[in-house]
């Protein structure tokens, strides 16, 4: 991946994409997962951690962002030629 200027796209090969979205995907699993079965804790750990993003504090929102990142590979357009 080459990112030239924060203005400009990042352009990901397939293979690279796919590994990404995957370990979102488990992210957000996890996150899920963990704020059902592991108490107050850990959902206020999570709401600490998104909050620390510039996220919501709402349950949850870690693993909607996570979500999130999925669309956005899922919906980006196809890379143009720079030819």
């Amino acid at each position: 991946m080459t990112l030239r200027q924060p203005c400009q796209d990042a352009v990901l090969p397939a293979a690279d994409a796919a590994m990404i979205r995957q370990v979102l995907g488990t992210c957000a699993d996890l996150i899920t997962w963990a704020e059902r079965h592991c108490g107050p804790q850990f959902a206020a750990a999570a709401a600490d951690a998104a909050e620390a993003a510039g996220f919501s504090r709402a349950p949850g929102a870690l693993a909607g962002q996570a979500s999130l990142a999925i669309d956005a590979l899922d919906f980006a357009e196809p890379a143009r030629s720079t030819r």
